[in-house]
């Protein structure tokens, strides 16, 4: 049991630390599901509805948090607006868009073909 400890640990002190948060987090809401779970119980509450009323918490917790932490990345919430995410925080510097780089005569411009050359070999410039 003491090798299995030990495993365990190593494995955990290694994990990213917003991983680590995560399950932590998913532990302690796991925990508070079932003893809500036991205290309906004992209240006289339906076995159904004590198991949906968990369910529901034990789901919409992790989602609730996520939309407070991708508020605090610069969203103010809406899923339409630009920001947050995982390409950061919308647009840079001021720039509007993706431009790209012509891989023949080097000219920066927006999308489709060269306008200097009309190649179409490009790579994208964020």
């Amino acid at each position: 049991m003491k090798k299995l400890y030990n495993r365990f640990k190593s494995t955990f002190v290694e994990l990213n630390p917003q991983l680590k948060k995560y399950y932590v987090f998913l532990g302690a809401s796991l925990v508070f599901s079932i003893g809500l779970q036991i205290g309906l119980g004992y209240l006289g509450v339906p076995w159904f509805i004590s198991i949906g009323l968990v369910m529901a918490i034990f789901i919409l917790m992790p989602m609730i948090l996520r939309r407070r932490q991708m508020s605090g990345m610069g969203n103010s919430g809406g899923d339409s607006e630009r920001g947050g995410g995982f390409f950061g925080t919308g647009l840079q510097g001021g720039s509007s868009g993706i431009k790209y780089v012509c891989l023949v005569c080097s000219n920066k411009h927006k999308g489709g073909a060269c306008p200097r050359c009309g190649s179409k070999m490009q790579k994208a410039d964020f």
